[in-house]
Parts: C-alpha cells; structure tokens; sequence
C-alpha cells in the first residue's frame, strides 16, 4: 500500500473506544511520531495472553507497568511476578518530569500520576507481605509427580500413598506429612497398607522420598502449608479499581524448581476455582511473569507440556497470561504460539547467535511492508517497542512501531519504610502471616508410633514382670531345692567326711570297741 496509508490502517486497526480498550502509546513511522494515530488494545482480547520481551534497559518493565496499571484504571486485578523487586514502584505515584511530559503530550495522553491498589505478597517467610501457600493435598499426585519429575511407575505409587491418606484421614499439608506418610507406608505401617493396597516398590518409594527431599531443600517446605491462599482474594477491587498483587520474589532467582512448583498450582488452583466465562468483554485477572524463563529453564519435558496445557484452557476462565523475558526464545514455541499480544522493546546483536535471534524474532511477528522489522528490532529507543494484538474479531492486528506511555505510577522501588506501611495496613497480609498448625498426618502417626511403643513398653514390662515373677519363683524353688540338696549333701558329705574321719582317726578305737564287744559277746 502506498506510504500515505499508513495512518489510517492503523487507526483502523489500533483506535478504539477508551472505556473497552487500553492505551499502549503512539504509532511511529521512519521514527517519526504519527499524531492522533493512538495504539490502543481492547480488553477482550487479553485474555488471549500476550508477551512482553527486550533486552536489558530497554522499558519492557515500565510497559508491564504501565499494562498493569491501565488495567487496574479498568477495574481489572492483576497478578504480578516482581522477580527483581523493582515492581513495588504500583503502589505509589509517579513523579512528573519534563520528559515525561514531552512524551504523554507527543502521544495525545494527559499524564495523572496516581498510586495504584496493590497488596504485597512472598513465597516464604524472609520476604515481606502476606506468605502463599498451599496444601499437598490441594497439588494432588498428578501436579505433585510432574513438578518432582517422576516417572509413570512412582507416579502411581505416589497416587496411591496419597490415596491411602485420604481413605485413612490423614491431613498431607506440608512435606514432613509426605515424608512421614511415605515412611510409614515403607516400614510399620507397610503390612497393613499392603493389606488394602497391594505392594508398592520400596526403590520407587525411596525415589520419591529422595526427590521430595532435593525440593525440600530449595525451600518448598516454607510454600507448603497453611494457610494456603484463596484465588477470590487475587480478583478483589477497590473504589472500581483493579487490586494488583505483587508476589515479591526476590529470592527465587536460584530456586527456579520452587518458582515452577508455586506457579502451576497457582495456574491449576485459578483454573480449577473460576467459573467457564467463554470470552468475557474484559478479562477477570491478568497474570504476568517477569523473567518468564525462570519457569522454562531446566524445566522437565512434563512441566513445559503441563504449562502449555494450562496457557490453552486457562484463556476460557477470562484469564490472561503475560510472559516478560529477554528474548522471545526463552518461551517454548508452542507456549509462545498462543500469545495473541505482542511487545517487543530492543534486541541487542552483539554476536552471531544474538543476530541469528533477531532474525528468528521478526518471523515470528506478522509481515510488513512498513518496516524492517529485523533491522528496527536494533534500533528501537528506550520506551519504544514492536507491538501486534488481536482485534476483537481474532486478526491479527498490523506490526507498528510504538511511542510506549509512561506508567502512572512511580517507576522506582518502594523505600523500606514504605513497605512496611503497606503491609501493616493490610489486612490480607495479616490473614495469610497468621500461624496455621492443624493436626495431620505427621502428628496423628508419630501419636500412633508413640501408641504403640508406649503398648510395646507396656507388654514388655507386664512380660518382662511375668518373668520375673516366674524367675523369682523358680529361684525360691531353686533356692529351697538347693537348701534341701545342700543340706542332703552336706548330710552327706558329712556323714561321709565322719564316717571316714571315725574310720581314719577311731579305727582302732572302734575295732577295739567292736572287737570288746564281740569278745564280751561271746
């Protein structure tokens, strides 16, 4: 088409109520900001999930901002990953500048700086907010064995533990209740269980055991637990705006196993709690994941199959998935396929590999006769960016070269002292810090090991007082029939010692006793 066309597809494409849509920035063309040519995103179509990615510096964190804040501005609560902590900057607003200014007047926006309603959460007990958790019992064996990466046969023997839990009433709400479960199923408890259940492989046991313990030690024993969060707190609103809920993960950056377990049950639990919404006019929560490829990286090939299962069926409960990354290629494709929306700041071709990733980022962005797209994607500025959506038919809508808004609030980090002010006031926080310590099955069966080593004691000592008993009187007896046989003996013996004393000492004595006696006799 010819060059003077470009303003008005875009309008056509790009220009949209205000009230059923959100204000990305301002089409560009040869660099040139193209007035009253506004992009805006309608809302129908985020729950078709959308990616965010550039290199470092380049304003793909102030673009989630700023997406997040729109949406709250809509009354849609978002979920936000803040991995760097540079995210908590929501609940505060933001500070004028003359280059801001000059930006939201270029783009055709009034700039109002206002904080946003936020809540401030942690994955353990170090981080600051209300801390998310979840029971054992709420993963279930099938999200269990795919986070722990287990094979089909100690799949089913994890299955049929916890099968025996629930028969049994036994509470599975951290891992030392998995732990002890399975260790009561390996040695006393084994006999009875095999009774019901039949015979499980001790190897595959010991495996899970083993296995359970290595995500122990990347901290998984702080998430599971109580008490576990409730997904209608993440869709709360406040005076018709959108709550965004930080989870602080500053401390997740080594722990990508505990990271991918919180976000699939997080994933699962949404899933399995929100009602079938079809497509809804706006969404109902819009998650996004900053420094997406913690999740992928070494992620097991049934973790990334259960993440694109969950990035297809979650879209019908009204909720949107944002990746923030890097580099588009650390999302697996058939996850990065169902990404209708697309934000894409700066690339840097430093290396071969780097421009061989340029060029497999710009296939993936719809044809254009407007631009290079490869050749733009090195020279976007700061706060610029590739952007493609979904009209609200489905289409994609045309790549354009995007002026990015400048968020609301503030683009810094809250001071400490703010943040503990934030978390004070909530309420939500003080739920979730509350301790929880129900009885379950570690307490019911060390009662029961106790019980029985108490019963135990008890029949030893009632045995052990039997015998002594019997020994005691056995000894008596011995101890009379020694009497009586040390006296015989000593009879005896004495009558013996006498008799052959008389016959030494008397003999002639005696015999001439005797022989006086015969003699008289006679």
């Amino acid at each position: 088409m010819a060059k003077s066309d470009f303003p008005s597809r875009m309008k056509t494409a790009y220009n949209l109520e205000q009230d059923q849509s959100i204000l990305l920035g301002l089409a560009m063309k040869d660099s040139e900001p193209q007035e009253g040519c506004q992009i805006r995103l309608p809302l129908k179509t985020l729950n078709r999930h959308g990616l965010i990615a550039g290199a470092t510096g380049t304003g793909k964190t102030k673009s989630l901002q700023h997406i997040a804040g729109e949406l709250s501005l809509k009354g849609v609560p978002s979920l936000v990953m803040d991995i760097k902590g540079d995210l908590s900057g929501l609940a505060a607003p933001g500070e004028k500048s003359d280059g801001i200014q000059k930006r939201m007047d270029t783009i055709g926006a009034k700039y109002e700086p206002q904080a946003l309603p936020c809540e401030l959460y942690s994955l353990t007990k170090k981080g600051k907010g209300g801390t998310l958790r979840a029971t054992v019992t709420e993963f279930g064996p099938v999200l269990l064995s795919r986070i722990l990466d287990l094979n089909d046969t100690q799949a089913s023997v994890l299955a049929v533990i916890m099968q025996f839990c629930d028969d049994a009433g036994l509470l599975l709400l951290d891992l030392k209740d998995l732990k002890k479960a399975m260790s009561f199923v390996m040695e006393e408890g084994k006999e009875a269980f095999e009774e019901k259940y039949g015979k499980v492989s001790g190897a595959s046991t010991g495996t899970i055991l083993r296995k359970v313990v290595a995500l122990e030690q990347q901290g998984a024993d702080e998430f599971f637990g109580e008490r576990s969060f409730e997904v209608q707190d993440l869709l709360q609103k406040r005076d018709g705006k959108g709550v965004i809920s930080i989870v602080r993960l500053m401390d997740m950056q080594d722990k990508p196993a505990l990271f991918s377990t919180f976000m699939l049950q997080l994933l699962a639990e949404i899933y399995q709690e929100m009602p079938e919404l079809g497509d809804p006019e706006k969404p109902e929560l819009v998650i996004f994941l900053d420094e997406a490829h913690l999740i992928f990286d070494r992620a097991s090939r049934t973790l990334l199959e259960q993440i694109e299962t969950m990035t297809k069926l979650i879209r019908s409960k009204g909720v949107g998935l944002f990746f923030v990354t890097q580099n588009p290629q650390d999302v697996p494709g058939p996850v990065l396929s169902q990404l209708g929306t697309r934000v894409q700041h700066a690339l840097r071709a430093v290396t071969a590999k780097d421009r061989k990733a340029i060029k497999t980022a710009a296939e993936n962005f719809p044809l254009s006769d407007d631009y290079k797209t490869d050749r733009l994607l090195t020279e976007l500025g700061i706060g610029e960016a590739l952007v493609t959506g979904l009209t609200e038919k489905g289409r994609p809508t045309p790549l354009v070269h995007s002026l990015m808004c400048a968020p609301c609030s503030r683009m810094d980090v809250l001071k400490p002292a703010e943040v503990d002010a934030l978390v004070k006031s909530s309420q939500l926080a003080k739920k979730y810090n509350e301790t929880v310590d129900r009885k379950s099955a570690y307490e019911i069966l060390n009662e029961k090991t106790e019980d029985r080593l108490a019963a135990e004691k008890e029949s030893e000592s009632k045995s052990s007082t039997t015998r002594s008993s019997r020994s005691k009187k056995t000894k008596e007896e011995d101890s009379v029939l020694e009497k009586v046989f040390e006296s015989k003996i000593v009879r005896d013996v004495g009558r013996t010692v006498a008799r052959e004393i008389t016959r030494g000492l008397m003999g002639a004595i005696g015999l001439k006793k005797s022989r006086r006696r015969k003699s008289s006799w006679f």
